[in-house]
């Protein structure tokens, strides 16, 4: 059960009683966008309470905004799929409250957790806007003012005739570009454009206005909000690549207790044809493990039986994972086999698309 976390208004524009305006949430879980220099000269998470000083120009916005930090605050490099499942529950918990949500998160593994959210948010429909920073927010020339609050004039978004939310979705926005949760990679780590969306065009632009590409983002949802509880972990990826052992792949498919597995191939799904190879996915197989076939190009889709070297895995029974990114996958197959469903159901609902993450 998770504990009330204290929330903070922050001053804008917006006046407390005024209902009109969006209500906003903003979720700190740490991150360089909130990070500070320690004894060592290192960048360590701080405590962002004090977040409308280090950015005034959130008091010019004409919505009324509060802040929710996590009690204990987080280098993405270290999120684990309980810190997601904790984000999953607060956004429920405070659903019915807010019009919608940004979520302020280290840039290493945003994409891992704006596709686990994505996955745990079943009919979500409000805007959850993960963002962040290259630089430290009151560094010179520092991202974080403009991606914040670009992040927050998306979760206000509503259809300018039918004023209807805008993208009841998990979008990541950096830079200029707000991508789908299932479809985000990081791609830089010294440029500000850190984000790339994978085989699906950006549903919003940021120049001097915003223009959403409306007929890509998802409806909104006909049925209320349900937020899922559970997370398998017991899951791996194996990158194929030239003179992989019989030794790394047993290491990894024979990992006690292993229920699933994303296996990042070549082109559209090819792998080896060495006996050993498909001996060991076979008998992978036999034990239950379901194996995910994601393709190692950023472009494209895996096609199993395009080629021998891929019939071959579909033979097997591999899953063939279309155009989805390793991040969505991942984070696919934690969810799935966090529902504890048959095998029939399982492998169905990992070959579909749930939340956007694969194209038709």
């Amino acid at each position: 059960m998770l504990p009330d976390l204290p929330l903070l208004t922050l001053a804008t524009a917006a006046e407390a009683t005024d209902l009109a305006a969006p209500r906003l949430l903003i979720l700190y879980t740490g991150g360089t966008v909130g990070m500070a220099v320690n004894r060592r000269q290192e960048l360590v998470p701080m405590h962002f309470g004090k977040l409308d000083r280090k950015m005034p120009e959130l008091r010019q916005l004409p919505y009324r905004l509060e802040l929710l930090t996590l009690p204990q605050l987080i280098d993405s490099s270290n999120v684990t799929p309980a810190d997601w499942l904790q984000l999953a529950q607060l956004i429920g918990r405070h659903y019915a409250d807010f019009d919608g949500f940004v979520v302020l998160h280290g840039t290493d593994t945003m994409a891992y957790s704006a596709a686990a959210l994505s996955f745990l948010l079943e009919c979500l429909g409000k805007p959850v806007v993960f963002t962040g920073a290259q630089v430290p927010v009151g560094r010179t020339r520092s991202d974080a003012t403009r991606n914040l609050l670009t992040a927050l004039e998306i979760a206000a978004a509503r259809h300018p005739l039918a004023r209807t939310v805008r993208v009841p979705e998990v979008g990541v926005f950096f830079n200029d570009i707000l991508i789908r949760g299932t479809r985000a990679k990081k791609v830089e780590s010294q440029q500000f454009a850190a984000f790339k969306s994978e085989n699906y065009p950006p549903l919003a632009r940021a120049g001097i206005g915003l223009t959403f590409t409306d007929k890509d983002i998802r409806p909104l949802p006909a049925s209320p909000l349900k937020v899922h509880a559970r997370l398998e972990e017991k899951v791996a990826v194996l990158r194929l690549f030239p003179g992989i052992t019989e030794a790394v792949v047993e290491a990894i498919l024979g990992v006690p207790g292993l229920r699933g597995c994303v296996l990042e191939t070549y082109g559209s799904g090819n792998a080896p044809t060495a006996p050993w190879f498909l001996a060991s996915l076979a008998r992978a197989q036999q034990r239950g493990l379901f194996v995910l076939n994601v393709s190692q190009c950023e472009e494209g889709r895996v096609v199993q039986g395009h080629y021998e070297t891929s019939a071959r895995l579909a033979s097997l029974g591999i899953i063939g994972g279309d155009d989805i990114t390793t991040e969505a996958a991942i984070t696919k197959l934690m969810f799935v086999l966090g529902q504890g469903l048959a095998e029939a159901e399982t492998r169905q609902l990992l070959s579909q698309d749930l939340r956007g993450e694969i194209t038709p």
